[in-house]
């Protein structure tokens, strides 16, 4: 009996690593006008902000059904494995609420978890539960730790335009061009599995700044356990600044430094520009 470990692509996991991990990633569909995508399967981060500066609309993402996540615990359960499945915020999608739907007819052998997060701290929650696996650990221990570690899970992220967050309607068009003409960059995180706004910092460095001053409220990084840095957009320039200006954060830890692409559940908002930091607070904190 094997534990099956399940997540969404919101995860910004892409299937490359999912195959190295040896778990499933679903993929959220993406919606770009007429045209639809599987999130990281027939559309790349690179493609999607391809056609996200190409658009003066902003792209519509579905939410996993739960025929899908059916059939995917379906094939778990009949093969006698164990399945944990893992969501992005029921804060902000309806596809925790999709996965529970389908594992009720599957008993104690699915456990489905609001990870009350998504990006790349979804991602970091989902890797520690394979550490967790890789460990030895029985299906019930996995699930009883993973919940609990949940807590200790964080991500900031810093935005380098306020232009989508208008698109989407999240702010005013005069607070976006103001932001633009003052160069303001959003500092956000997620809280209670919805997204808040910590700050605006005025250029890169006052951003980066910010980013350093929220991993030391936390308590600090636990490199024992998943780090991951994410970039939106075409290169990760901007994210390779902020880990050099940010050294002293990370001594003697770089080998434990993760990057993902950023891809369309937080790119819509974002475009491209913006990075982002996801790790478990230490353990003293």
């Amino acid at each position: 009996m094997a534990i099956r470990i399940i997540t969404d692509s919101a995860s910004d996991i892409s299937q490359k690593r999912a195959a190295e991990w040896g778990i499933t990633v679903l993929p959220l569909t993406v919606r770009f006008h007429e045209d639809e995508y599987q999130d990281g399967v027939t559309l790349t981060p690179h493609e999607f902000y391809q056609k996200l500066v190409e658009t003066d609309e902003i792209p519509k993402t579905s939410q996993i059904t739960p025929f899908v996540y059916e059939q995917e615990f379906k094939k778990a359960v009949e093969a006698g494995d164990e399945a944990v499945c893992f969501c992005l915020s029921s804060g902000v999608s309806g596809s925790y609420e999709s996965a529970c739907v389908a594992a009720r007819q599957f008993g104690d052998k699915v456990a489905v978890i609001d990870s009350r997060q998504f990006c790349v701290s979804e991602y970091i929650i989902v890797q520690r539960a394979v550490q967790l696996r890789e460990e030895g650990k029985s299906f019930s221990q996995l699930v009883e730790q993973i919940r609990e570690e949940l807590k200790d899970a964080h991500v900031i992220a810093v935005f380098d335009t306020l232009e989508y967050l208008k698109l989407g309607g999240r702010i005013s068009a005069a607070a976006a061009a103001i932001g633009g003409v003052l160069s303001i960059k959003p500092v956000l995180t997620i809280e209670d599995g919805q997204v808040k706004i910590l700050g605006k910092a005025r250029g890169s460095r006052n951003s980066g700044n910010m980013l350093s001053q929220f991993v030391e409220k936390t308590g600090g990084i636990d490199f024992s356990r998943p780090v991951c840095l994410g970039y939106a957009g075409f290169d990760d320039t901007v994210l390779r600044k902020y880990v050099e200006d940010s050294a002293w954060l990370y001594e003697g830890h770089e080998d434990a430094l993760q990057v993902a692409e950023v891809g369309a559940t937080i790119g819509t908002y974002s475009g491209p520009g913006a990075i982002a930091v996801a790790f478990f607070a230490a353990k003293n904190y």
